[in-house]
């Protein structure tokens, strides 16, 4: 019995042995596929919990780029600054030059004109004026109003009214040059008309902005004096505005003396083919032939 007992024993120790490894691979295997049972439920219950990201339209219409704003800085300094801060002094200079200038190219122009129209009679003299059987038909082929006509009446005007009349004690020889001699001595006066004002205001322009950045100098110093120190803020203004002024004054007083120098010589020239015409107007008027 005790034999039986103790071969029972080791008998027993390992059918629970081979019980144990038997039952390892199920279990194992329940262990495994428990996490795999749970993982789906557990992605169920998360996909449930978590909402769905909503759709896109990619049909909108695309955001526009915020417009970038352009910084406009204000030339504290400038010309406008000037204008508005600057004293009545500095404001009585700017109008007088700017009258100088308006006058300077209003007369650079008209003159200019005239002296076109003057040209282009002269042209016509030749085609008109001595292809004429007479002086008087000759006369009214010359444009309306024009130097080359007066010139033709005058001497016309003289030739035919000398006797009977108070210059019959001048002879007509003398009297006929003097008609037409005044004559173009009118016209000569008619086109220095303005040329004064433009050599006025081309020798005192420059003097004119002189003034001014003087006056701006002074303002200068007169604001140095009470802040009591030079800093470039107290002195930029009145220095810019005295600059100014001098530009502005030869910005006026060129343009002027570049004007008259180019009017008078074309004056010149014009006045060359008017001598011209009136000597040979007064040779015909002498010869008798009206």
């Amino acid at each position: 019995m005790s034999f039986l007992n103790s071969m029972r024993t080791p008998f027993a120790a390992a059918l629970l042995a081979l019980a144990t490894i038997a039952a390892a691979p199920t279990t194992a295997l329940a262990q495994a596929s428990a996490p795999e049972a749970t993982a789906p439920a557990a992605a169920g219950s998360d996909a449930s919990a978590t909402p769905a990201p909503a759709a896109v339209d990619t049909s909108a219409a695309p955001i526009a780029p915020a417009a970038v704003g352009k910084e406009t800085i204000e030339n504290p300094y400038g010309l406008g600054a000037l204008w508005r801060d600057g004293g009545w002094i500095a404001k009585f200079n700017l109008v007088i030059m700017l009258i100088m200038s308006m006058g300077s190219w209003y007369i650079i122009f008209t003159k200019y004109w005239e002296q076109r129209k003057m040209f282009q009679s002269a042209n016509g003299v030749g085609d008109g004026f001595w292809t004429a059987g007479s002086i008087k038909a000759g006369t009214n082929t010359l444009d309306e109003g024009s130097a080359f006509r007066y010139i033709a009446e005058s001497g016309l005007k003289s030739s035919e009214h000398h006797e009977g009349t108070l210059v019959e004690q001048i002879d007509r020889h003398t009297w006929i040059s003097m008609s037409v001699a005044r004559a173009v001595e009118n016209i000569q006066s008619r086109l220095s008309d303005g040329l004064a004002f433009l050599a006025t205001v081309g020798s005192t322009a420059p003097f004119v902005g002189l003034f001014g950045t003087v006056w701006g100098i002074y303002g200068a110093l007169t604001q140095i004096g009470i802040a009591g120190q030079a800093s470039i803020d107290k002195v930029a203004g009145p220095v810019g505005e005295a600059l100014i002024m001098t530009a502005i004054g030869l910005a006026v007083a060129v343009p002027a003396v570049m004007g008259y120098n180019w009017l008078v010589r074309r004056n010149k020239s014009v006045m060359e083919k008017v001598r011209a015409f009136s000597g040979d107007l007064h040779n015909v008027l002498l010869a008798g032939k009206r």
